[in-house]
């Protein structure tokens, strides 16, 4: 059964690159904050953002919630890499992602659960999201929530299953 895993994230080593002073990754993500729209993540320079979020243990991510209301400026083209402790945008074009996501305003708007593929996030210790544009091809991105859902404790290993089903 999935859960919020809010709990599991390390905060004190939570990383965003380009994020705007006063609008961090935090707002978006700790509870409380997360759930006020005026409260939000925006990137400074340009579009792009890249949080680097670990967990405190292994967890198996199963779903991605992502809010944002100001259509323009929401997150359209996210890829997701998996157990990259120190992910940098350069990285970015050359580091093959676990997941490529393709946004629409209506998605966003109503933050429903995007599934992910359970293959890809199986056992992971930091999951990296890289905001690659934003719907309009605004100056920055915008958005009020970021939440992930899935499970901890013991891992699916897909390798004990194949051993099992040969004996």
């Amino acid at each position: 059964m999935a859960k919020d895993l809010l709990d599991h994230i390390d905060f004190s080593s939570l990383e965003c690159l380009n994020e705007a002073p006063n609008h961090g990754a935090a707002l978006a993500m700790k509870q409380g904050y997360r759930e006020q729209d005026e409260l939000y993540l925006e990137s400074d320079t340009d579009e792009q953002l890249l949080l680097n979020i670990r967990f405190t243990q292994r967890v198996r991510l199963q779903s991605i919630v992502i809010k944002a209301i100001d259509e323009a400026k929401a997150p359209k083209h996210v890829k997701l890499y998996t157990n990259r402790p120190s992910l940098g945008f350069s990285d970015t074009s050359s580091v093959p992602c676990a997941q490529e996501l393709d946004l629409t305003p209506a998605q966003l708007a109503k933050g429903d659960p995007i599934p992910l593929k359970l293959m890809k996030f199986n056992n992971v210790d930091v999951l990296s999201i890289f905001i690659e544009d934003n719907q309009e091809g605004e100056e920055t991105t915008k958005l009020c929530k970021i939440a992930l859902f899935g499970t901890t404790g013991e891992v699916f290993n897909v390798a004990e299953i194949k051993k099992v089903e040969e004996k």
